[in-house]
């Protein structure tokens, strides 16, 4: 089957895919680092964010081979194990979504500028979703820096207010090979 012609928007959503691959590897050493020094809820929180990074890379794939175009799975980029605080872990993981939430703009934006009506509808998903994605970590930060080194203070946070289960999201986008 002869594939569809690449445009920027495809070629921006395909190094997206690989983007939202590492950043899925980049919670998983998060949730190890954490997991390490004995912070249950934060471990759990970042193990719960590595499925959705994963399942928003597959969403991509799964949209890509429903456009007809060819997909390329990647290796993930390099990934940061280790940390000075619990505050500079998570202020990585606040500026990952930061970048993110650019990285998704411009696809919005390329896909607007190329008349690509489809592109752009699928992506005010994740537009709406880097919302959410960047104010839950922007709380967390808050939290950890409230809690004035008791970390004890941020995992009762964490049990108190549990974020929604990986792929909670009904309207989401069909994701390849299914959900986690």
């Amino acid at each position: 089957m002869a594939k569809t012609q690449r445009s920027k928007f495809a070629e921006l959503m395909q190094t997206q895919i690989q983007h939202e691959f590492t950043a899925a590897q980049q919670y998983i050493a998060l949730a190890v680092w954490f997991d390490a020094r004995d912070l249950p809820r934060l471990a759990k929180r970042f193990y719960r964010q590595a499925i959705e990074e994963r399942n928003h890379a597959l969403a991509m794939v799964r949209y890509l081979l429903d456009r007809d175009q060819a997909v390329v799975i990647p290796g993930s980029g390099d990934v940061r194990n280790d940390f000075s605080s619990v505050h500079e872990a998570i202020e990585l993981a606040l500026d990952q979504e930061r970048t993110v939430t650019a990285d998704i703009e411009a696809m919005a934006k390329t896909a607007r500028a190329e008349e690509d009506y489809l592109g752009e509808q699928f992506m005010a998903w994740f537009l709406k979703e880097q919302v959410e994605e960047v104010a839950q970590m922007a709380t967390l930060l808050t939290v950890v820096e409230r809690a004035g080194g008791n970390l004890f203070e941020v995992e009762n946070h964490l049990y108190r207010e549990p974020a929604a289960e990986a792929g909670e999201a009904p309207d989401m986008p069909a994701v390849a090979g299914g959900k986690l």
